[in-house]
């Protein structure tokens, strides 16, 4: 694909628009309508904010690296590449289970169309068939490029969907209008915490992952140019979104349910999006895989590294306690660590430089490993999806932990602790931070802490009530 502005905007608004649409409707539930609107005006205002903060920051990447969080997070903290790992992991993972959560709500309804055979009915089933013979195939398979035309099947579907949702809010059929339950303009009375449904709208706006990979590919990556992508792309998915959840939530009111294409009635147009979603959502499993297992192998890479350079300096301190316990070698055992020292600085700086014939090499994921981890996120998928019938249940504790530290948190470091970060001795110099560079850095302090917040809040509500179903 080009690297155009107009590409970066297909790329972000393909990433936003998933299973998280499905569930925009309810989300309104504990807010009624016009809080609705401004919760999802507001998340979207805040997922803007991350990635404008995000294409603020590439400027502070060191000459000849890619902007990534991997080495934003070294110019940090190298510990922080871990917790970004972490926070991959968990959204991807969560988004896989939402996935084959939706085939089982929608598969036997699709099947009902064409049969009456109770076995072919049973959601576990479907889940089952295609996780087997579908779904596994492709995640273990090392190359995913037969799958790049995925994207335009999902913004069909999307397309479809809202065409679909506008259509029977317009002209609802009686089976529709016998549906309909009542509508609150503000907070509804007896509906579970807001902030049960408040991580659906953070979820929704989740692209941040792929930003530094759409300015990576731009051939102008200046914060005047890729400013442009960010805010065409949360722009559209607000109005896609505002379209959805109202239309969705005035149709059914407060009957509505956490995927909203279940309630529609058996007719052509409603089988069509449903076969739609599932085509969706059967191809997407295996993009989420391959984040999911790349991740879990950094983390279990970094924890093993952690735990080899603890068990070297304790070998180390031990040897040197019993050579110095040596009588009459005191000053070889100085020598020989002051060299070993010097060695390992030099080493050390070597290591640092790019190119350097002794720079380790990156561990490929292949063998075992490989196929033990794609074995335990396909299970793991698997018995959550047959465990868990809430598709708003699951996208809600996903919204609260992944999509909360990839939009806000992890950005709003970055902005805090790189933005400004030239100016640091403008005391003495005498330079003045300029009122922009100022706000960005407070505003990326401002946005961390919220996540925070949001993350705490939202996951405890979440899992204490639960979002009503």
């Amino acid at each position: 694909m080009p690297a155009t502005i107009k590409s970066g905007i297909i790329t972000l608004l393909h990433t936003c628009c998933g299973a998280g649409i499905l569930a925009m409707p309810f989300a309104f539930k504990p807010f009624g309508l016009i809080f609705g609107v401004f919760i999802i005006t507001f998340c979207g205002l805040c997922a803007l904010l991350g990635l404008l903060l995000q294409a603020r920051v590439t400027k502070y990447i060191p000459q000849g690296s890619n902007a990534s969080f991997f080495v934003l997070a070294k110019e940090i903290n190298p510990n922080l590449s871990v917790v970004f790992d972490i926070a991959i992991a968990v959204k991807c993972f969560g988004v896989g289970v939402s996935y084959m959560i939706v085939v089982g709500d929608l598969m036997p309804q699709i099947s009902h169309v064409f049969t009456e055979n109770t076995w072919l009915l049973n959601r576990n089933v479907h889940i089952t068939l295609i996780m087997a013979f579908i779904v596994a195939p492709l995640c273990f398979m090392k190359k995913l490029n037969s799958l790049r035309y995925a994207s335009m099947v999902a913004i069909l579907s999307v397309v479809y969907l809202c065409v679909l949702v506008i259509v029977h809010f317009i002209a609802p059929s009686q089976e529709i209008t016998e549906l309909k339950g009542e509508i609150s303009y503000c907070f509804p009375k007896d509906e579970p915490s807001p902030l049960t449904t408040l991580p659906i709208f953070i979820f929704a706006y989740t692209c941040h992952h792929n930003m530094f990979s759409v300015i990576n590919e731009q051939t102008n990556s200046a914060f005047h140019n890729t400013k442009f992508i960010a805010i065409y792309s949360i722009a559209l998915a607000y109005i896609l979104y505002i379209i959805i959840g109202c239309s969705g939530y005035l149709t059914f009111g407060d009957n509505i349910t956490g995927n909203i294409i279940m309630l529609y009635p058996k007719s052509v147009s409603s089988t069509i999006g449903r076969i739609a979603i599932v085509f969706l959502v059967m191809l997407a499993f295996p993009l989420q895989c391959h984040p999911a297992r790349a991740s879990l192998h950094h983390i279990i890479h970094f924890i093993g590294k952690k735990i080899g350079n603890e068990t070297n300096q304790v070998e180390t301190h031990n040897i040197a306690n019993i050579v110095n316990a040596s009588a009459g070698d005191s000053n070889i055992t100085l020598t020989t660590q002051t060299s070993a020292t010097e060695d390992d600085t030099l080493l050390a700086e070597e290591l640092v430089e790019e190119n350097s014939s002794k720079q380790p090499e990156v561990i490929p994921l292949k063998g075992k490993r490989f196929v033990i981890i794609t074995a335990i996120i396909l299970i793991g998928s698997y018995l959550l999806a047959i465990s868990v019938h809430s598709l708003a249940f699951m996208l809600s504790i996903v919204g609260a932990t992944g999509s909360t530290s990839i939009s806000f948190i992890l950005p709003g470091i970055f902005g805090y602790k790189l933005i400004g970060s030239e100016y640091i001795d403008s005391d003495e110099s005498g330079e003045v931070i300029p009122t922009k560079t100022k706000l960005f850095k407070m505003l990326g302090l401002c946005l961390s802490i919220w996540g925070l917040i949001v993350m705490v809040t939202s996951l405890v509500a979440t899992l204490i009530v639960g979002p009503s179903h």
